[in-house]
């Protein structure tokens, strides 16, 4: 194993300043690339070919087994950051009440309990969100479960919740001034 610790950036399947979330990550070392099911087919719709990131050395991992098998790298110490950028209201209420049943929320989870330090850009975190759709920009209405499940994840210890793309990156280089 490399002295060198890594980041895990995850995926969800929200458009939601997805391109932004790629153009920071693009311009980060020691990446690895975590998509939900949902992640992988919202990357697809926006035309991003999982190729491009292995051209750049990154690693892809897919959730492709029942038990999530790479999470296993954190239990190895190979990461020292967990991103979930952008992350869907699904994901947000997922990992706000501690289910795990997909490859980014069993990261996050484990991110907590081996106390890796996570980063998540929640997408619904306003009573109206103006949000970039595959072929034009759509105005939703979050919920009010949705806001407080926002609420309920920024309680959380060693985890950062941001709802913009500055903070987003603010957070990335307090983390790395750390």
């Amino acid at each position: 194993m490399s002295e060198t610790k890594r980041v895990a950036w995850c995926i969800t399947g929200s458009g939601h300043y997805l391109k932004e979330s790629i153009d920071i990550l693009y311009g980060m070392e020691n990446i690895d690339l975590f998509l939900s099911k949902a992640g992988e087919e919202v990357l697809k719709w926006y035309d991003y070919d999982l190729k491009i990131f292995k051209k750049k050395g990154i690693k892809v991992f897919k959730d492709t087994t029942a038990s999530s098998a790479p999470v296993s790298l954190l239990y190895e110490g190979v990461y020292n950051l967990v991103i979930v950028s952008p992350a869907t209201s699904n994901t947000i209420a997922q990992m706000a009440y501690g289910l795990s049943d997909t490859l980014v929320t069993n990261m996050f989870a484990q991110a907590g309990k081996c106390k890796v330090h996570s980063i998540v850009f929640a997408c619904d975190t306003e009573p109206t969100v103006i949000t970039q759709a595959p072929k034009k920009p759509v105005t939703l209405y979050p919920r009010e479960i949705e806001l407080q499940n926002y609420e309920n994840l920024k309680s959380f210890k060693n985890v950062d919740v941001v709802d913009t793309v500055n903070k987003l990156k603010s957070a990335i280089k307090n983390f790395n001034e750390r």
